[in-house]
């Protein structure tokens, strides 16, 4: 019974067609059960397109984990801007830091974030999508472009993930981050059970 009704949905899918006209195909996913997947997701082969390399994330200093899951949800801990180099972009916006600054620092939150989810699912192709970005941006009180900055964030989750990389949002503005550091992401995602 449960084949013939994700039949029926497979069917009404293809006939109904997609806001983009993309191909899907029924794959099966980590537990045996199937999914309907655009045919040309591969976030980790986009990940070698865009240069980019993972980074081991080491154990966290304080008492927190990197990631939970919870059934299909996973809830990544905040991240901040370490770059491949081990420092972090350090500054608050709008005194030491430029917006153009805080957009590289939101990528390399990214990047890092990104690492987290590949260690925990083993694979990127398992993230069905991005659900909820939460950005948090050391500045000074009178600066108002913390969108402009975690577009940093957002721009690659949607370049690596594509559509299933757009995500609910908040960009705000912090009195402070620990360290200094510019920048500090937290992330929602669902993945295909």
């Amino acid at each position: 019974m449960k084949n013939l009704i994700l039949g029926f949905v497979l069917v009404l899918l293809l006939s109904c067609g997609t806001e983009s006209n993309k191909k899907l195909e029924l794959k099966t996913v980590a537990n045996g059960s199937a999914a309907v997947i655009p045919s040309d997701y591969n976030p980790e082969a986009k990940l070698g397109e865009l240069n980019i390399t993972l980074r081991n994330q080491g154990t966290p200093v304080a008492n927190y984990v990197h990631a939970v899951r919870t059934g299909n949800l996973i809830f990544l801990a905040g991240k901040g801007p370490k770059q491949a180099n081990g420092k972090n972009i350090v500054g608050k916006l709008g005194a030491d830091l430029t917006i153009e600054d805080g957009y590289t620092a939101a990528r390399e939150v990214a990047i890092n974030q990104l690492s987290v989810l590949k260690a925990e699912l083993g694979n990127l192709n398992k993230v069905k999508r991005v659900v909820k970005v939460k950005g948090m941006v050391n500045a000074e009180t009178d600066f108002k472009d913390h969108s402009k900055v975690i577009n940093g964030y957002s721009d690659l989750m949607v370049a690596v993930f594509g559509d299933a990389g757009k995500h609910a949002r908040a960009a705000v503005g912090m009195g402070s981050l620990p360290g200094n550091m510019a920048v500090e992401v937290e992330m929602i995602v669902e993945v295909y059970e």
